[in-house]
């Protein structure tokens, strides 16, 4: 994500980069030494799509400040 918004590692907590998903679980962070995109927990399809097919989760970035 780091690489990807063109930003160094140390400039992410200071811009406020955060990781929001839909409803109250989080299930995305980023990891804070490499600026990966992770799990922020087990993710149970069976839990979340139970009769879909196609199984989507969305999170938004939020990055503070101009880019």
């Amino acid at each position: 994500v780091a690489k990807d918004l063109g930003l160094q590692l140390p400039e992410l907590p200071d811009r406020g980069v955060r990781v929001v998903s839909e409803g109250r679980t989080q299930y995305f962070t980023l990891h804070g030494k490499t600026g990966h995109l992770v799990t922020a927990e087990r993710i149970d399809r069976e839990q979340l799509c139970r009769l879909v097919e196609q199984c989507v989760l969305r999170c938004e970035l939020i990055v503070e400040g101009e880019m």
